[in-house]
């Protein structure tokens, strides 16, 4: 391991115990004071989504700032819509928190371990995070929040990708999008080089400092077809979903690869965190 690689595997464990220490805080301490002040769940929710969305601009600043990830954002203000049903594929453990910084008053669908996560489990309940434990009531909890103006992030994977290998899409966005009647905001995700991949421990530093790339793309309209079941149309629209995304994430891939960049920022990008 260089130098370098040691230096920002110091600033990874100093962000990761930012990160603990501050999901605990939230838990134990914030996510109580405000179910006591605030009696309305509705604003209670609210007000621990803002927190956390600022909570996680301050953490991009951070590992920016200790040089383990820069990032850019491309077509960001859409995210700044209501109601949106987001989706976006999922290459890394951390893409969550560039998603959530930039998108107001976001709802997501989280994995039921995270929610018995010590360091995870007051965050999600004091923002009224809806977990995938029961397939029913995840789209009846999506369907409410959407109704009420939240926007919803999903990753339809289910799990993070895999380096190299196509993304495969499973129906609940798709089901989501078909019972709700809500347009797609579909978000393509880079992070190069890779990093906290499915079974990849946090230890295991990148060779250079990590850029992760968001792009968000037009909004993909539900079509309205009451002679199919929606069983039927929701196979159908997810491996659409599938197809798509594939494509549209491999010509992004091209796109930044061989585009030249002045400096570390392009252009037509912002910074995530900002």
């Amino acid at each position: 391991m260089t130098l370098n690689q040691w230096r920002r595997g110091f600033g990874t464990a100093i962000c990761f115990s930012v990160f603990g220490i501050g999901g605990l805080i939230i838990g134990v301490v914030i996510a109580p004071l405000l179910l006591i002040l605030v009696r309305d769940d509705t604003r209670r929710q609210h007000l621990t989504r803002r927190l956390i969305r600022q909570a996680f601009k301050g953490f991009i600043a951070l590992m920016r700032l200790v040089g383990v990830a820069e990032s850019r954002i491309g077509n960001g203000e859409r995210l700044k819509r209501p109601g949106l049903l987001i989706l976006a594929n999922h290459p890394s453990l951390i893409d969550v928190i560039y998603l959530i910084a930039n998108t107001p008053n976001a709802n997501c669908i989280v994995n039921g371990q995270l929610a018995n996560n010590p360091f995870t489990r007051g965050p999600i309940k004091a923002a009224g995070y809806i977990t995938n434990s029961d397939p029913e009531a995840v789209l009846e909890a999506a369907k409410a929040s959407l109704a009420a103006g939240n926007s919803l992030i999903l990753f339809p994977e289910g799990t993070r990708t895999r380096p190299s290998e196509p993304i495969s899409f499973r129906r609940g966005g798709a089901n989501i999008a078909l019972h709700t009647g809500t347009a797609i905001t579909p978000v393509l995700i880079r992070c190069n080089p890779t990093t906290l991949t499915k079974g990849e421990p946090w230890y295991r530093i990148p060779p250079r400092r990590i850029c992760m790339e968001l792009q968000v793309l037009s909004d993909v309209p539900i079509p309205h077809d009451s002679n199919q079941p929606v069983r039927h149309r929701a196979r159908a629209l997810t491996a659409w979903l599938t197809d798509y995304f594939n494509k549209e994430l491999e010509q992004f891939s091209h796109d930044r690869d061989t585009r030249p960049v002045a400096g570390n920022q392009a252009d037509d990008y912002r910074h995530a965190g900002a």
